[in-house]
């Protein structure tokens, strides 16, 4: 570049920078901007825009029961009203999923006033019959359909108490609302012949564990939340809210082997 071009480009830049900017001239001098050694310039994370997986997480967990701490999130954020989560597998779970399943109407009206989309399962535990046979008249086969964690829409009007008992009442009458896995049993030395830890890496973060908590069989990785197993008969099972997956396992032989297909092999791995 010319120097007076150099100049001329250099004295436009100061005129631009903010009071207190330092500029270094001469030949072959680079431009310093003190801005760049700030220490409280904000990092940037690495997945935004998309809002932070540990705070929809929370929003979906809180959404359960913690009042208090829905109303917080949502008057800052108003769209984690509409939060949704994977817990695993594809137990995929809104905030206003979370309330309706445990018949929360104060969270579920909190959210709804926010912009949670309303569904067949928030109308079922609120008590909205007349949204439910529309819902149930345009589809039919949706009474079958099970909102998170494989729990029926029944279920949903039943935790809704007596303010949903017109709803109930209905479901009762129709076809698949209460339609439910056909798990079969598990004795008590089975669920001991699979329960402990597969390893499949390196770090100790790469482990399955399989414990039996109540007599149900649960499925995590270190640092998550577990997920109960449905048995499906001879050690096959699917995870609670994904049934389309297979968890299957090998007693059979000097060790036992776990194989997860959803749907091709995802996973396999021997009890450590």
């Amino acid at each position: 570049m010319p120097s007076s071009s150099r100049r001329f480009f250099l004295e436009a830049l100061t005129l631009a920078l903010p009071a207190g900017t330092l500029v270094a001239r001469g030949a072959g001098a680079a431009v310093f901007d003190a801005r760049l050694l700030a220490v409280d310039k904000p990092t940037v994370p690495m997945l935004f825009p998309t809002q932070p997986p540990e705070l929809i997480e929370e929003m979906v967990v809180v959404a359960h029961g913690n009042a208090a701490r829905v109303k917080e999130l949502v008057e800052r954020q108003p769209t984690l009203a509409k939060a949704t989560w994977d817990w695993g597998f594809g137990d995929w779970e809104t905030a206003l999923g979370a309330a309706s399943h445990v018949g929360n109407r104060e969270i579920a009206d909190v959210l709804l006033t926010h912009g949670a989309h309303p569904t067949i399962f928030s109308a079922a535990m609120r008590g909205e019959l007349e949204v439910v046979k529309a819902f149930i008249a345009a589809s039919p086969a949706i009474a079958r359909t099970r909102g998170p964690h494989s729990i029926s829409l029944l279920s949903h009007a039943r935790a809704g108490g007596s303010r949903a008992k017109g709803v109930y009442d209905y479901l009762q009458t129709v076809e698949g609302a209460d339609d439910k896995l056909a798990v079969q049993p598990l004795s008590e030395a089975e669920a001991g012949s699979i329960a402990g830890t597969y390893p499949f890496g390196v770090t100790p973060a790469d482990r399955i564990e399989i414990t039996v908590s109540s007599a149900q069989v649960q499925i995590a990785r270190p640092g998550h939340y577990p997920r109960g197993l449905f048995h499906l008969g001879g050690l096959v099972f699917c995870p609670m809210g994904a049934e389309s997956v297979r968890i299957a396992f090998d007693v059979g032989g000097s060790a036992t082997v776990l194989t997860i297909h959803d749907p091709d092999v995802v996973l396999t791995a021997t009890r450590s």
